[in-house]
């Protein structure tokens, strides 16, 4: 199985390249299940990291073909206010695109889409989607649109007048991919592409994302990105597990490092298989070339 570029580093350095919307259009088009098309990515506040607001920064903003707004992000860090700052993040742009002195009919629609690589909130399943939807409390029938509403919004639920919010808890996925929106579980979580697989997107991925397209100072950024990631997630680990017994603190550490290691092998093998050179690899990953040549 060749080995592609994660979707993290990927959206921060290439798919706001044209050539590549089409990784980002399949994503969303299994996703929200209708056809995605971008026609632009754009630049608001909530995309500026200044002091003020740093912690409302996403990843990407992108405007479908039918006007509607799409937000992006992905997340790497265990912030444990994530559920508000989703709520912050989506209502900033409903106001934001709206002009000054038009009518709430121009309000546009939101979708909130979330790639979270941490264990967020308590539930069995990978994928959740979040909606509103107004139920009578003495009824419990579903508010429904007018005629007319649904005319001039041209739209047949109220749901579809509000923002919609996707989580995808991607390190939650273990099982076969064999669904279009698994196979692109399966990549987030892995970096690595189902074989046969048909899911939009994935096949841009296989020919855009390859690690043997990137240079070596690339390469060089890239798994140091992957470095990073385990570092943070080794963090994590050590704040959950505080107040634990001391006795536990030495093998707890040298399990990080054998973790640490053991991913140092594993990006020398993907580089290996890539064709870049040993003495690089062993440049970028501290491994000896004894050891590359091993593996």
């Amino acid at each position: 199985m060749a080995n592609y570029i994660r979707f993290d580093w990927a959206m921060k350095r290439l798919l706001r390249n044209k050539a590549n919307y089409a990784v980002l259009e399949g994503l969303l088009t299994t996703l929200l299940e209708d056809k995605v098309k971008i026609c632009k990515l754009l630049e608001s506040e909530s995309n500026q990291e200044d002091e003020f607001d740093k912690y409302n920064r996403v990843d990407m903003l992108a405007e479908d073909s039918r006007g509607e707004l799409v937000l992006i992000e992905v997340q790497n860090n265990n912030e444990y206010a994530y559920f508000q700052r989703m709520l912050f993040g989506a209502s900033k742009l409903v106001t934001e695109y709206i002009n000054r002195g038009e009518g709430y009919e121009k309000v546009r629609k939101v979708y909130s889409v979330n790639i979270v690589y941490f264990s967020l909130g308590h539930g069995k399943d990978f994928v959740y989607h979040g909606k509103t939807e107004f139920r009578g409390i003495h009824e419990g029938d579903l508010l429904e649109l007018s005629p007319f509403q649904r005319q001039t919004f041209k739209v047949d639920y109220v749901s579809q007048l509000y923002p919609e919010y996707y989580i995808l808890k991607v390190n939650d996925f273990n099982r076969v991919a064999k669904t279009p929106l698994e196979e692109w579980i399966y990549y987030l979580n892995t970096g690595e592409v189902p074989d046969g697989a048909t899911a939009p997107g994935l096949d841009t991925v296989k020919e855009q994302l390859q690690l043997d397209r990137m240079s070596q100072d690339e390469l060089k950024a890239y798994y140091r990105h992957l470095d990073n990631i385990v570092i943070l997630r080794d963090n994590i680990q050590t704040e959950r597990a505080e107040g634990r017994a001391e006795g536990r603190a030495e093998g707890r550490e040298e399990g990080r490092a054998e973790g640490a290691r053991e991913e140092r092998f594993k990006n020398a093998a993907a580089m290996k298989t890539a064709g870049i050179p040993i003495e690089t690899i062993a440049q970028i990953t501290g491994l000896t070339v004894k050891e590359i040549r091993d593996l």
